[in-house]
């Protein structure tokens, strides 16, 4: 494990310099361009032959020892988030690493490095894949619909279509270390459904003939005030998170706004939760577009699966950190998280696990979030995952071996994403006639 833990060590230089730069490039989801082509540099530097999409962002790469074993997957997340009250995002995008994906980015290049030193390699068997995934924020609907329909991407998150293209094809097992203030690992996270909500009213002069339309923003704030009304029946063992947001509510003060459009989630720990729920919601959200004449187009879009990281790799995790760092304090729970992840669409196919480094100060995805150690955050995060590797793979990956072996998957990748392919759902869902009205959930 020494000697694992300086060939991290030796490139401590090059993984902070990584983290500062990506930081001070945030970029949001499939539209990490300088984000990738930095990372696809230092890859390329070190000798490491690059698989890129041709459209889309991110890269995997993959290193045979040439000897007999499991392939192990190890990620690190490309994307920013947009936060404007950031006081160092990017003025003129709101986006910002207030998510800690530029140290998971670091910390991978320091593992791609120090797998490149003299006799380390020798230590592991199987094949060691590494990628830099894009998108994993489920954030800008409305832009990942669009490329959706143009056929860019099937999948709004980087990790299920990578996986819809064939690029984990040959994976047993993968595991990525996301930054938090402590080192630790729990149970998993919960799934998420994302929704897109456009309220179709009537436009008309504001002051002149307001009775000539019909106000689609009045419609969306009914929308908004009937989801909160059906909170109180949603049950605490589901975890269900619903927040929607308005991202159009009008073009011009004198006029009646025609159009709003909402951005929402469904959230809960299992997608038997989240599916019921959302026909709860897409009942209020209709609804309200009912008492006011408008029409509704609820878009329901598959998210992300329900995280379920494996016991086993959990262990090991743990392992690793108290064997490779003995000086931090490794935090285990079993505990299910309330944030989403498209980890856990890996988890729907393959044992993973997605534990936490420390290094980060103040609230995810708020404004007073930074990278206060980044020591720990990138050089300790890559040491920790550089010997949760080892210990898979060492002894002709007897552990690795037996983990898959255990494990049994929900889902085949084809059964998985045919699976999420039928949670999408798009169009009107009011039909108005003389006489009556009819509508879809």
């Amino acid at each position: 494990m020494h000697e694992l833990k300086l060939a991290v060590e030796k490139h401590s230089k090059l993984i902070l310099d990584a983290e500062r730069y990506i930081w001070a490039h945030p970029e949001t989801g499939y539209k990490e361009y300088e984000t990738s082509a930095y990372m696809e540099k230092i890859f390329t530097d070190l000798g490491y032959a690059l698989e890129k999409p041709s459209d889309i962002t991110g890269f995997v790469t993959t290193l045979d020892t040439g000897k007999e074993g499991p392939t192990v997957l190890i990620l690190g997340e490309l994307d920013s988030i947009i936060c404007p009250e950031h006081p160092e995002c990017n003025k003129e995008t709101g986006a910002v690493h207030s998510c800690g994906h530029n140290a998971q980015c670091a910390a991978l290049i320091g593992i791609a490095a120090a797998l490149k030193e003299p006799g380390i390699l020798d230590k592991f068997c199987g094949k060691i894949k590494l990628c830099a995934v894009p998108a994993e924020e489920l954030l800008e609907i409305e832009y990942r619909a669009n490329l959706r329909e143009k056929g860019v991407i099937r999948y709004f998150g980087g990790k299920p279509e990578y996986l819809a293209r064939g690029y984990f094809d040959d994976v047993d097992l993968a595991f990525m270390v996301h930054t938090s203030s402590k080192f630790s690992v729990r149970g998993g996270s919960v799934g998420c459904l994302a929704k897109k909500i456009t309220y179709k009213g009537k436009a008309s002069h504001a002051g002149g003939s307001p009775w000539n339309g019909i106000n689609a923003l009045y419609a969306a704030s009914c929308g908004l005030n009937a989801v909160n009304a059906i909170r109180e029946t949603f049950q605490e063992k589901d975890i269900i998170r619903v927040h929607p947001i308005i991202t159009k509510g009008g073009a011009m003060v004198n006029a009646i706004p025609g159009e709003a459009t909402l951005e929402s989630y469904i959230r809960g720990e299992s997608f038997e939760a989240m599916i019921r729920e959302n026909k709860k919601v897409n009942r209020a959200f209709i609804g309200a577009a009912l008492s006011l004449g408008a029409n509704i187009d609820v878009t329901d879009f598959a998210g992300y699966a329900p995280l379920k990281n494996c016991e086993d790799l959990m262990l090991i995790s743990k392992e690793a950190a108290n064997t490779i760092l003995p000086e931090e304090e490794f935090s285990y729970s079993t505990a299910i998280g309330s944030g989403s992840t498209d980890m856990g669409d890996l988890s729907s196919v393959m044992p993973v696990v997605h534990p936490y480094a420390a290094g980060a100060k103040g609230t995810s995805h708020g404004s007073e979030y930074y990278i206060v150690d980044p020591v720990k955050a990138c050089v300790k995060s890559a040491q920790m995952q550089l010997a949760m590797l080892y210990i898979l793979l060492k002894d002709n990956a007897k552990r690795a071996k037996e983990i898959v072996a255990n494990y049994k998957a929900p889902y085949t990748i084809k059964e998985y994403l045919d699976f999420m392919e039928s949670l999408n759902r798009s169009g009107d869902r009011i039909e108005y006639t003389e006489d009556e009205v009819k509508v879809s959930l």
